[in-house]
């Protein structure tokens, strides 16, 4: 786990020297991700510069520093990740001759023997790299297959330009930045700004599974080309699925996530795992302590509010596994000073609430231990988010003639009756929930119900000047699925919130303070036996993941886990209006948004007074709006 950075010039190269100082800043600029070593490779024209910051996770010695050269000479790697199934590669390649132990050394003796395309298929972990081949003078950037790396990347001028994070990126002399209207719309509606854009035009992702190339011979810069597609893998399960009852799909379920646990224990640091008490993160911690042969060390955030603190079933857990355990409640006390850090942690737009207590955790888990395992992705492997019973019932409910009618007239009849309510009463919160409901009734189709339902701000475009909402994002066309609204919607989020969101809170929060996250759930394995498994082994009833939960069983009571679903927030809305609120009033002063050029003020300000008057719940659409404000008062660039 570590940081890369680099940039291709094959124009009109630089010096060495100079071009060996550029990128060496570019990855000084996220020097928090690899705190233990750093390099630099130029080429000898000076037209490739590669440059690394490093966590020493396996092989702690010199003979894993990088960049790295292949044996053969011929492939220079920056690499940022883990392959965990280095071991059985390297046992594979016994006729060539190996310095060290590391699995970057693996992947380049792979790179020689089979060539780049070839071995990303193969290789079993998370990653983004840049290899360049000297013989063919082509440089690749690849990306895993879920995307749990990030890696941003784009031509600027006469340079194509990438780097873990935007801050590397925007080192180079090169770069300029200016705002993509068009992404702030998408990160307003989302709360994060989709692959393949980023905030700035002319920087994209690299999207996830898919590799390019830079021909330098040629002058050549290709489009990302797919090494994994996700959505093949869904539907080949899909049309084949396994003919299994409930045991046997557990056995199958839990010897999978078993072989992803016991490959990504693999480390010569301390290692140790996230443990909220949920089915997830219970279940990897569960499966680590099978396969441990001492307590495993596992580590939780709880809240003073009880409405949001589970602290207490990871306590549990925690004791009937005879796991290490450690704990901190998430005061505001605890939580408030990292309010200013979070536009510099997060490096672009981010909007996720819960990355205020996931960068706590990992700061409480990184004093502790330098890898830390977690239960992420299972809700979009295994049906898990309580939208998805929503969606359900919603399903049923347009194929109602009339529907669209009906909501507008029950809609208008809420508007009237909440003026008669008290704020902040349960009566005022419960036609507040009724009210978007009843909006989300309203929609065109189920596609557009699901998207209103995760949006922020269900008309970005009003509130960014001169900005227009791309077309195409939902990355499944009308007819996939269609007869499926739960597998349609699982695979979506797979795609699109789990990569964009999940991945990216927990990335930025963890690498932040020098951690390495991994997600068993995430192993290719795990992955295609979800999709090959009926979706009565993931959803009975109102209730998902419920093949996850046989297998917890097996370890844990289920009177330790059988509870309703909750999300790790933190009581925001209450925290607006009292301990954050001069620090959200200064973003959110009229003339500092007028003077800024990007956002009308007129709906922002309408939505800040009904929220501190207690008439409305604006938590989520406002903290989109505080984090871009605080993004553009931290980079200061545009």
């Amino acid at each position: 786990m570590c940081g890369i950075a680099g940039f291709v010039e094959w124009r009109a190269p630089r010096p060495r020297a100079e071009a060996a100082a550029i990128v060496g800043a570019m990855a000084t600029a996220i020097a928090h991700r690899g705190p233990d070593g750093a390099g630099v490779w130029v080429s000898p024209d000076g037209a490739v510069a590669l440059a690394h910051r490093r966590l020493a996770i396996v092989d702690l010695s010199p003979t894993g520093a990088q960049p790295m050269v292949s044996p053969s000479g011929r492939y220079v790697v920056t690499f940022n990740g883990e392959i965990y199934n280095h071991g059985e590669l390297r046992r594979d390649l016994a006729a060539t001759r190996l310095r060290g132990t590391s699995d970057t050394e693996v992947m380049l003796a792979c790179f020689d023997r089979d060539g780049v395309a070839a071995t990303l298929p193969r290789l079993i972990g998370m990653l983004a790299l840049a290899v360049y081949d000297t013989r063919t003078r082509e440089l690749t950037l690849a990306r895993d297959r879920f995307g749990e790396k990030p890696l941003y990347w784009g031509q600027q001028g006469d340079s194509v330009v990438f780097g873990s994070e935007l801050k590397a990126v925007c080192v180079h002399p090169a770069f300029t930045p200016t705002v993509d209207r068009g992404a702030l719309v998408q990160y307003l509606r989302h709360g994060w700004v989709p692959a393949p854009r980023s905030i700035y035009v002319g920087i994209g992702k690299l999207p996830a599974g898919t590799s390019v190339t830079i021909d330098l011979a040629n002058g050549r810069v290709g489009e990302p080309v797919a090494y994994y597609d996700l959505r093949a893998v869904a539907m080949r399960g899909l049309a084949n699925p396994l003919r299994v009852d409930a045991g046997e799909a557990a056995d199958r379920v839990e010897a999978a996530l078993t072989t992803a646990v016991r490959r990504q224990m693999v480390a010569d640091v301390p290692l140790g795992a996230f443990l909220s008490g949920g089915i997830d993160s219970s279940t990897v911690v569960a499966l680590m302590q099978a396969c441990a042969t001492r307590p495993v060390h596992t580590y939780c955030i709880g809240f003073a509010e009880r409405g949001y603190d589970e602290s207490a079933f990871a306590a549990d857990v925690a004791r009937h596994l005879g796991t290490a355990h450690t704990e901190l409640t998430a005061t505001p006390e605890a939580c408030l000073p990292i309010v200013p850090d979070l536009a510099r942690i997060y490096d672009e737009p981010f909007a996720d609430s819960s990355q205020l207590p996931t960068t706590l955790l990992a700061r409480l888990t990184r004093a502790h231990v330098t890898v830390a395992l977690s239960g992420d992705a299972g809700d979009e492997l295994f049906g898990g988010y309580t939208r998805y019973a929503l969606l359900r019932r919603v399903a049923r409910l347009y194929a109602v003639p009339g529907r669209r009618a009906a909501a507008g007239f029950a809609g208008g009849a809420l508007d009237r009756l909440v003026g008669a309510t008290a704020p902040r009463s349960r009566g005022r919160q419960a036609i507040d929930f009724l009210r978007r409901r009843v909006a989300f009734a309203g929609e065109r189709d189920l596609d557009a119900f699901y998207q209103a339902y995760l949006s922020t701000w269900i008309d970005p475009a009003a509130v960014v000047r001169g900005g227009r909402e791309p077309t195409g994002l939902l990355p499944l066309s009308r007819d996939f699925l269609a007869g499926s609204p739960t597998e349609r919607a699982m695979l979506a989020d797979a795609l699109l919130y789990l990569p964009d969101d999940v991945l990216v809170k927990v990335d930025r929060a963890t690498m932040s303070t020098a951690l390495e996250s991994r997600v068993p759930f995430l192993d290719p394995g795990v992955v295609e036996l979800a999709w090959s498994l009926p979706l009565a082994h993931k959803v009975e009833g109102d209730r998902g993941k419920r093949v996850v939960r046989d297998v917890l069983a097996r370890h844990v009571p289920r009177r330790l886990f059988e509870r309703p679903k909750r999300g790790f927030g933190v009581p925001l809305g209450a925290w607006l209006r009292g301990p954050l609120r001069d620090w959200a009033e200064a973003l959110l002063a009229e003339r500092r948004l007028r003077a800024d050029g990007y956002l009308d003020p007129a709906p922002i300000r309408a939505r800040w007074d009904e929220h501190l008057a207690g008439r409305r719940d604006w938590q989520s659409s406002l903290w989109v709006v505080l984090m871009w404000q605080a993004w553009r008062e931290a980079t200061a660039r545009v």
